[in-house]
Order: structure tokens, then sequence, then C-alpha cells
């Protein structure tokens, strides 16, 4: 029998056109599979194939786990203290095996076994065409509809199958079986039964992979994409950068007569797309995202990283977009916060800017209007820029002689040193319940404490928006960690 099992394997092996070793492999495994069944519970049971005679042994074994671990399956566990006490130098992860009787082969049942053997065989099929289709470095998969499955769609692609989750689709798209696609290969997970190639038609690298190949110029390494925002199926902005003077990067991207932005476009399901220069300078960056609307002026935040963007009214429209797609995508290309505002709104947030810093300057200077004016006309807006920038700039201030900037900069100094020692002691209040709140760094904690914030509930009352003017935090921050501190809020309720 074990020699007529040797000769079984050899020819599945070369028919199937795999690995004698994984055809072994495979009878193991349906052995294992038979002898696991004599047992009560989840035990461990290991076959071993002579590769010469065919002769094979079972054994019974027991993983080794740490003592504080504890048994999570006593019937194929066994601690370390335990085990030492049968096997002195054993170590944790390492088994403990005993010789039990083998099951004969013809008591598996033939279909059993059969069904085991090919399996394992396909999955060795699939596994070794996997590896050849990844080995070529493709980044798009090509291929057809196969088939849907549970909302995903399986595309084929010779013999390798890629699964577009609908979440990963361009939205209303309508992909039929035997229909032609492309997708970016966005990760391998052998785990997946199937198949094991995620795909995406939505994600940014695909629109970028896709330019990359109408464009040969990116390939030569004239021309870069350096950033790319989507809408999927609507709208999108990519920024380009030319690495040689000669070439044009806008026009280039868009081709004679448009022929490759719109090769893009088309295989996008019509998704338009604004070509972008990319700059260095933020600002100028920022600028050329909002197109097509032309911007007045911008203000740049770098503290919150954000800027304020003032167009005109007829601009206006045009460049928030609708239902804000446009400075959306602008905001996710530069990677800023962008505040597009008009010229009225901007001058009021100037005024409201200018009345903090006076009255800030009038109260802890200790000086009158016409000076805190001086300073702001100056380009003052803070205590730390009138005391610790440099002295010469102050000098160069026409309306104040030396011994005024002296004195200017020795009280902003002690404003700061009292403040700090006032926000010290309103964090020594802060509750320790809410100093243990996950996502509370000292830099938070200091400003909740500057607005009042001392407990959990108190944070757990606020609104968002009273959150992110405290803290500065975007909006869904700020939500996750008013959530956060009402955890326990609910916890009581369900007790």
């Amino acid at each position: 029998m074990n020699r007529e099992l040797l000769m079984l394997v050899e020819a599945i092996s070369r028919e199937k056109n795999v690995e004698r070793d994984v055809v072994l492999g495979a009878v193991e495994s349906a052995l294992a599979q038979a002898t696991k069944k004599l047992y009560q519970g989840e035990v461990d049971i290991r076959v071993s194939i002579d590769r010469d005679s065919g002769n094979y042994e079972t054994f019974r074994r027991w993983l080794v786990v740490p003592d504080d671990a504890g048994l999570q399956n006593p019937e194929a566990e066994e601690l370390l203290m335990d085990a030492q006490e049968r096997i002195p130098d054993i170590e944790v992860g390492e088994y403990i095996e005993e010789g039990v009787e083998s099951v004969p082969i013809g008591r598996i049942g033939a279909m059993a076994a059969k069904q085991v053997i090919l399996q394992k065989i396909r999955d060795a099929e699939r596994e070794m065409l996997l590896n050849d289709f990844m080995s070529r470095g493709e980044k798009i998969f090509t291929g057809t509809v196969k088939r849907m499955d549970k909302g995903d769609i399986i595309v084929e692609s010779g013999r390798v199958e890629g699964r577009l989750r609908r979440s990963e689709m361009i939205p209303k798209e309508n992909l039929r079986s035997g229909d032609r696609v492309r997708a970016m290969i966005m990760e391998v997970d052998l785990t997946l039964r199937g198949a094991p190639i995620i795909l995406s038609r939505s994600a940014p690298e695909f629109m970028i992979e896709l330019f990359r190949q109408e464009v040969p110029e990116i390939e030569q390494g004239l021309l870069e994409i350096k950033s790319c925002a989507r809408d999927p199926g609507s709208r999108a902005k990519i920024a380009v950068l030319s690495h040689d003077k000669r070439v044009d990067p806008i026009g280039t991207c868009v081709g004679v007569r448009g022929t490759r932005v719109n090769a893009v476009t088309n295989e996008l399901a019509g998704e338009r797309v604004d070509i972008v220069l990319w700059s260095e300078d933020p600002a100028q960056f920022v600028i050329g995202a909002l197109a097509p609307a032309n911007v007045s002026s911008i203000v740049v935040d770098e503290e919150k990283h954000a800027m304020d963007v003032v167009v005109d009214e007829e601009n206006l429209a045009i460049a928030i977009g609708r239902g804000g797609q446009n400075v959306r995508l602008a905001s996710d290309l530069t990677g800023w916060k962008i505040n597009i505002m008009d010229a009225a709104e901007s001058a009021q947030k100037q005024a409201n800017e200018t009345d903090t810093a006076r009255k800030l300057f009038m109260e802890k200077l200790d000086v009158d209007e016409e000076i805190a004016d001086i300073l702001i006309s100056e380009g003052f807006n803070s205590l730390e820029e009138v005391a610790y920038v440099p002295l010469q700039e102050m000098l160069e201030i026409e309306s104040f002689d030396e011994d005024t900037v002296n004195e200017l900069r020795a009280r902003a100094k002690d404003a700061l040193l009292t403040m700090e020692i006032a926000r010290e002691e309103s964090v020594e209040e802060v509750s320790q319940d809410l100093r243990d709140l996950e996502g509370l760094t000292p830099e938070l904690i200091a400003k909740l404490a500057d607005g009042g914030v001392h407990t959990r509930d108190d944070l757990a009352d606020l609104a968002i928006d009273e959150l992110t003017d405290l803290t500065g935090q975007s909006a869904e921050d700020a939500k996750a960690l008013i959530m956060k501190a009402r955890e326990h809020w609910f916890a009581g309720q369900q007790e």
C-alpha cells in the first residue's frame, strides 16, 4: 500500500505539475485530519511520511506556552513548567510530541483523501500563479469581470483573480459580467480565498498610475506627479512638477488636443481632471490648486497649517465649488486647510484679530491704544513676538526710542512669565480622570485648563465647535475626544 501511495503521488505530481513534496504534504494533512476525528476536543496531530519508503508515523503534539499565559486549549497546549519536567531544555513555542497509532489509509475514505489532496494542490497551483503574476511588477490589474461576490466584483486576468470591493468602485459605474476592467493593485492578502489581490478604481494612486502610462515623460523622470486628490467619477486634481525646464508639465499631461488627459478621463467614467503646477511655495501651490477661481489675497498661518484665501464675489462660488468640492480637493491636494472668504469677511476677521491683539497689548503691556496700534501696524500680534524678536527689528520702529523698546520687551517677558505661572496653576487643578483620558497630550491639557475645562465631565459637556475653538483641533478629532470623555456616562447607564 505504501508503495502504491508513492506511485500515486508521483502520478499526481506529474499530471498537475506540482512538486512531489506538495502532494505528500497534502496526504499528510489528510491523514492528520482523519486521525483527529478519533479524539475528543481540538487535538493537534502531525503525520510524517518517509519520502523514500512511503511509511508514515503519527504524532499527537502540544504547543509549549508561557506559564503566565494560561492554557487556551488544554488538548493541544502545555505550560512551560510542566513541559520542562519532561524535557528540561524545551522552550516556549516548541512542541512536545507523543507517538500514536497511525490510521490506515484505507480507513480515510477515498473521496475524503482525494478532496484534501486536490485542494492542497489547487492552493499550491494558485500560489504559483500568483507569485508568477506578482513577479512581473505590474501596478495595474487588467482583466474581465467574472462574477459578483457579496457586492464585490471578482476580476479575472488569465488564471489569477482580483477583488474589487464596492467601496473601491467608481460611484454609479455599472460593471457587468464580461466587461473589461482596469484597477490599481493595492495589496495582496493570501488569507483571502479565491481572489487575494485587492483592487481599487477610486484610489488616487490609480489615477497617478494611469497618467504614468499615458505620459512617457513621467516614466523618463522629466515630469513628476507630486500629489493627487479625487472625488471618484466626478472631479480630480493632480499636481505636477517638471524636472526639465524645456518640458511644460501641464501641456505635456494634457497632450495634443487633450488626448492624454482624455484617455485618463474616459477610463474613469468621465472624471474631470484639473492639472495643477506644483510649487515649493505653499501659498502659490494653493492658489494654483483653487483654479479656475482667481485669488485676490492669501494669508498663511503656519502654526495651524491653514490659509485664509480671499476671493471676490464673482469667484466665491467657483472657489468653493459645488457642495464644497473645489476647495475640498484643493485642500486634499496641498495638505493645507483652506478657508475661503470674500473681502468683507476677510476685513471683519482682520478687524477682530486686530481688536484682540490691541486688547492683549493694552492689558498685558499696560500701554495706551496708540502704542498698541503702532505695534500691530508693524506686524506684531503676540507677546512672544514683542519679547523675543531681534532687538534691532524693534529699534527700527520710528515711533519708539531705545528706552521705550527695552521697556516694552521687559513688560512682555514679565507678562509671559506671569501667564505661564497662572497656566501651571490652572493645569494643576485638572482632575486625574481628565489627565488619564486616552488621546490627551500635555499641550491639550494646558489648552483645556486655559479654557476652564478641569474635569472629564467638563470636557464631555462641550460642543464640538467649543472644543475646536479651545484647542485648534479638527472637528473630527474634537468629536472623537468628546465621545471618549462621555464613555463613562454610557457605561453607567448600561450597568
